[in-house]
């Protein structure tokens, strides 16, 4: 089973920095499924054996934010 994630990088991040993240990911067992045009991130598929917070702490000074990508809906 997997879980998804909306990674949010920070605006100042040169591409070389995205491209380590992302090559962390895929060396945990993970799958970048969709890259964002008007913001810099994607959303990420991981192992839910795999922590997040792995990437999170070797790439902190890049990241903004994660957050799981997950349904929300209003409640009436």
């Amino acid at each position: 089973m997997t879980k998804s994630f909306i990674v949010t990088l920070k605006d100042h991040v040169p591409d070389v920095d995205v491209a380590s993240i992302k090559d962390s990911v895929s060396k945990m067992g993970g799958e970048i499924t969709h890259e964002f045009s008007l913001i810099k991130g994607f959303t990420v598929k991981l192992p839910e054996s795999m922590h997040i917070d792995s990437i999170k702490s070797k790439h902190s000074d890049a990241i903004a934010n994660i957050e799981e990508d997950k349904e929300v809906s209003i409640k009436k």
